[in-house]
Order: C-alpha cells, then sequence, then structure tokens
C-alpha cells in the first residue's frame, strides 16, 4: 500500500517547472506594495552609499594635499549623513520584510493545510505522517525567506551593480574594465554547478524527510517500543538515518561553498590586478592619482560583493527548490474523492442504502470487493462480519464516500422515496447525515466537553451531556477532576481505551445521523460496561439505518441481518438464528467463539 517508508527515499512525482516559479509570485504580489516601498527603500540606502568612495577620494585629492579643513568638515557632515540615511532606510525595509515574510508563511500553510484537509484517505494511507508535516512546518519555513528577501534582493543587487558599474566608469574607465573582466568566468562557473547543486539538495530533501518520518512514527510508538525494550534498536536507527542527513548535507554544503570560493577568489585576482594597473599607470605619467585607486579599491569589493550576494541568493534559491517542488507537488496532488460539478444538496434521507453492483480496489487489479450487491430497509440493523481483511471496513468507507468506487453504484433516499447516488451529491450534505466511529477512537487535545462536541459545535452542554449519558460515558467523565471541562492531550492519554471509546461513541450519538456505522465500537470496553452501554445502543438504533462491524456476539446476535463478508463480496446473508440453520461459515465463527466463552450454541 505505501508508497514509501521511512527509510525509503521520495521521489518526485514531477520534475520542477518554470510554472512553479510563476505560482511563487502569486504569494509575493500578495504584498507587492510592501515589498515595493521596502525596495524603494533599500534603493534609496544603496544608491546614496556610492558616494562613500567619492568622499574618499576627494579627501585625498584635494582636502589632504589643500589641507581644506572647511571642506573637510562638509565632507564628513556628507559621510555621517549617509552612514545615517542608510541605516534608517535599512532598519525600515527590514522591519517591513519580517511581516512580509510571516505573511507568505501564514499563506502558503494555510493553502497547504487546506488542500491537505480535502485529499482522500488513499493519499494518507500511502505515505508516512513524518513526510507530510515536514512540508508544511520545514519546507515553508525554508522557502519563505527565499520568496519575500530573495526576491528585492535580487533587485536590488542588480541595481546596486548597475550604479556600481556607473560610478566605476565615471571615476576611470581603464580601471572598471579590469574590475567588470571577471564577470564571465564567474557567470561560467555558475552554469556548470547548477545542476549539481540542484541534485544535492534534492538528496539532502529526501533524508531529512526520512529522518522527520521516523521520528514522529517513534513518538507516535514510543510506549509500544518501550513494551518490547526496543530503544537500543530504535537508536540505532536514527543514528543510521541521523547519519545520512549529515553526510548529504555536508556534500551539499562542499558543492554549495564552491560558489562562494569562487566569488573571492576572482575578487582577490581582481583586486591585485587593479592595484598592480594603478601604480603602473601612476607611476608611468598616467593620469591615476592615489584617490582614484583607493576609491577603485573601494568600488572593487562594492562591485564583488553584489555578485557574491547574489550568488549566495542563487545559492539559497537552489537549495529551496527541492522545497519548492515538494511544496507544489502536495498542493497539485489531486483530490479524487470531492464534489462532483454539479454535485447537488442531498435533503434528508430515511436511511434507505442500496448498493449496486459495487467493485473496488486500494490498489489496481487487486479488487476486494467485486459487483457486491446489497439493498438496506430504512432502520435496519446490518452486522458485517467476517475474516480480516474480507472488506467489512471498506464497505462503509465507501458508504461514507472515502473512497470512490471503480464500478457500480451506492444510492440512499430521501423522505419523498426519491434516489440519489452519493457520488452526486455534496459531501458535507452526505456525512453530516452519518454518524460514523471508526475502529481508532482519536482523542483531540481539549476538554472532554470539547471532544464530544466536535461534529456539532452547535450543541449545548446539556445536550452533551445527555449524549454521554445514553452511552454510559457519563459516569467516568464525572469522575474526572473536572469532569466535562477536564483537560485531556492529544490522543486522550490519560483515558483507558474503554473511555476512549465511549467519548467516540457519545461524539458520534450527539450528531443525530439517520445512519449510523459502528466499526469495532465495543472492542475495548469490558463486559460489564458493554451490559451498560447495550441498553444506549438499543435506543440509539432505533429508528436509525446501521451498519456494525463487530466480532462479539452480544453485539451482532440481535440485528436484522448478519452479512458474512468473504471472497470478495457477501458470502452468507440472514438473521441469526436463519445463518445458524445453514451451519456455513458464519455457524462456524460463531461456534468456535462461543465454544471459546464457555456458552452453549
Amino acid at each position: 500500500m505505501a508508497r514509501n517508508k521511512f527509510d525509503v527515499d521520495e521521489t518526485l512525482e514531477t520534475p520542477f517547472q518554470a510554472k512553479h516559479l510563476k505560482r511563487t509570485f502569486d504569494y509575493i504580489k500578495r504584498h507587492g506594495a510592501k515589498m515595493l516601498l521596502a525596495l524603494i527603500l533599500s534603493s534609496l540606502a544603496s544608491v546614496s552609499s556610492m558616494y562613500i568612495p567619492k568622499v574618499t577620494q576627494q579627501v585625498l585629492d584635494d582636502v589632504v594635499p589643500n589641507k581644506n579643513l572647511t571642506l573637510l568638515w562638509q565632507l564628513a557632515l556628507l559621510f555621517i549623513g549617509i552612514v545615517i540615511i542608510s541605516i534608517i532606510f535599512t532598519v525600515i525595509r527590514s522591519r517591513i520584510m519580517a511581516h512580509v515574510s510571516q505573511e507568505i508563511i501564514y499563506d502558503i500553510r494555510k493553502d497547504l493545510f487546506a488542500h491537505l484537509q480535502r485529499l482522500p484517505f488513499s493519499y494518507y494511507d500511502s505515505r508516512p505522517a513524518g513526510k507530510i508535516l515536514v512540508r508544511v512546518i520545514n519546507y515553508v519555513n525554508s522557502v519563505s525567506d527565499i520568496l519575500s528577501n530573495g526576491i528585492i534582493n535580487i533587485i536590488l543587487e542588480i541595481i546596486n551593480l548597475v550604479f556600481i558599474v556607473i560610478f566605476m566608469y565615471t571615476t576611470n574607465a581603464r580601471l572598471a574594465t579590469i574590475v567588470v573582466a571577471g564577470l564571465p568566468f564567474f557567470l561560467a562557473f555558475i552554469i556548470y554547478i547548477k545542476p549539481r547543486q540542484r541534485k544535492a539538495w534534492q538528496a539532502q530533501s529526501n533524508k531529512n524527510s526520512n529522518y522527520n518520518a521516523y521520528l514522529a512514527e517513534s513518538i507516535d510508538g514510543v510506549k509500544v517500543s518501550q513494551y518490547f525494550t526496543r530503544q537500543e534498536v530504535n537508536k540505532s536507527i536514527m543514528q543510521r538515518l541521523a547519519t545520512a542527513c549529515r553526510t548529504v548535507w555536508m556534500r551539499a554544503i562542499r558543492i554549495s561553498n564552491t560558489v562562494w570560493l569562487t566569488s573571492e577568489t576572482i575578487t582577490q585576482i581582481v583586486f591585485t590586478m587593479l592595484y598592480i594597473a594603478g601604480v603602473y599607470w601612476m607611476t608611468g605619467g598616467e593620469m591615476v592619482s592615489f584617490g582614484v585607486i583607493l576609491a577603485m579599491g573601494q568600488y572593487v569589493g562594492r562591485f564583488w560583493q553584489p555578485i557574491t550576494n547574489l550568488a549566495n541568493i542563487y545559492n539559497n534559491f537552489v537549495n529551496n527548490l527541492a522545497y519548492l517542488e515538494r511544496i507544489f507537488e502536495t498542493m497539485d496532488e489531486p483530490v479524487t474523492v470531492d464534489d462532483a460539478p454539479d454535485a447537488a444538496t442531498l435533503p434528508e434521507i430515511d436511511g434507505r442504502v442500496d448498493f449496486d453492483n459495487v467493485t473496488f480496489a486500494y490498489e489496481e487489479g487487486i479488487n476486494i470487493l467485486e459487483k457486491m450487491n446489497l439493498h438496506v430497509k430504512a432502520g435496519e440493523s446490518i452486522a458485517l462480519v467476517g475474516p480480516t481483511g474480507a472488506g467489512k471496513s471498506t464497505i462503509v468507507n465507501l458508504l461514507c464516500r472515502f473512497y470512490n468506487i471503480n464500478n457500480g453504484s451506492i444510492c440512499v433516499y430521501d423522505n419523498d422515496g426519491n434516489s440519489y447516488d452519493i457520488s452526486k451529491v455534496t459531501l458535507h450534505s452526505l456525512r453530516t447525515q452519518m454518524g460514523i466511529m471508526l475502529q481508532e477512537s482519536f482523542i483531540f487535545s481539549g476538554t472532554l466537553l470539547d471532544n464530544i462536541r466536535y461534529g456539532r459545535l452547535d450543541a449545548s452542554e446539556e445536550d452533551v451531556v445527555k449524549a454521554a449519558k445514553v452511552v454510559r460515558a457519563d459516569a467516568f467523565i464525572r469522575e474526572m477532576p473536572d469532569g466535562y471541562k477536564t483537560t485531556v492531550n492529544e490522543r486522550g492519554n490519560r483515558l483507558s481505551q474503554g473511555q476512549k471509546q465511549l467519548v467516540s461513541f457519545a461524539r458520534t450519538l450527539l450528531s443525530d445521523p439517520r445512519i449510523l456505522i459502528l466499526d469495532e465500537a465495543t472492542s475495548s470496553i469490558d463486559t460489564k460496561t458493554e451490559r451498560l452501554l447495550q441498553e444506549g445502543l438499543n435506543a440509539l438504533l432505533k429508528g436509525r439505518t446501521s451498519f456494525i462491524i463487530a466480532h462479539r456476539l452480544s453485539t451482532i446476535k440481535n440485528c436484522d441481518r448478519i452479512l458474512y463478508i468473504s471472497n470478495k463480496g457477501i458470502a452468507e446473508m440472514g438473521s441469526h438464528d436463519e445463518l445458524m440453520e445453514k451451519k456455513g461459515l458464519y455457524y462456524e465463527m460463531y461456534t468456535a467463539q462461543a465454544r471459546e466463552q464457555g456458552l452453549e450454541v
């Protein structure tokens, strides 16, 4: 089922394309006004600082030889003014971009989370939770800065380069030509290193994803690990994954650092050539002063600094390409279970259900159900029994349309007798009329009151208490320190498994469904509690269509019809007495369980 595990590298479903860059601008342009203001402020600060080498040149060529103190004070005040303006504009720009960066993080996370909420069960069936989580948190954090400051800095550094070149050529054209002569060599190196960088950071993304997947799995299963004293084995697995992360990260860093190293090397070579040429021309009688050489030396740093900055931005951009790929890959994951374009709102249903020639497979070519037919009357209770993996839970999952069927149809009926194919009605109008208690009782962090009211936020506290009393959860809740206001942590670790199921049962009952689905609802409840719960169940099931998946004899025995699911469909169907008379598969299952429990058949 799973396409990958924590120790299997992910492969990109789609290679990075130019359209992904276009999509990033959808987030950037939402904050275009703020980013434009930041760009203007940065440009003003940068252009004003270009005059500092000119000030240095004038001090050396005019103030020092002529001992002009008045001009010196004027130039000093100008220098201080330039520095103050640069600091003020830079601080304002930094604050603006800090806000923009966080807003971009918010926008991407909001869109990503909203899409994850709509993805079908099949998406989560095939991926470790940690690999999904790392995309929403780590990857979004990583790309936010490059999408905000990165774009601004690219434009700003290009503006800086243009003005620096202008200032250099107006200072001395021949020396300026020496400064820019190293640029073609640097561009050639960038073209050479680009594909290697991208592959290196893709590998780092894969290993980091694996590490997070195993970390999430280990935290979820820490109790089981301690039960079986797996700590040392788990530590060795984590060490192996961490070592893999470190290895690929170091390789990616080594490749990325060659960009900075190349830039610095070329800068130093240009510095050397500039001073050699400047001294040669100055001593040779050329019109090159010491102030001009010193000013050009400062411009060399200012010329190659934007190039180095662009190289670093390029590095960050290449590094984050792999993260952008993962983010957009998730956003592009198709929502295969969704409302049809012409989906209608399902009116109130009476509980009748028809399965007509339904065929379904989780994986292509391996059918779980084949041409299954089932017609359920309103208010009828249906028990689903059979071996593990036969398709019992699949049937109710298809009824709730958690998956799309491959062939056939599933229909429900309204109070006027009209039939509705569930694939042609909105998911919201369908699922709000179904009460579902899945095999795993999931408890959210918060109060018990909030957990029971999870599916019906407008329910009053009296409604919550009433539902809890019906399923016999009220007694243990009132014994908790704060009763219904007691706070439980994620997954309800303060509750026993049976208590968690009772809370989940109250949550399902509160939604007042027309069709009730119970998937192993009493599997973790002790016999005494089950007897109490059965009283509530009898009241709950009255007048409602119900599908009950259970192995306990007391739960299934009183159902109107019992379906033995096997061999890709319904192998046997009938009441308890009818199936016992047939002495088939159900009879064998029932008698085997009865003997285990010391009951008479």
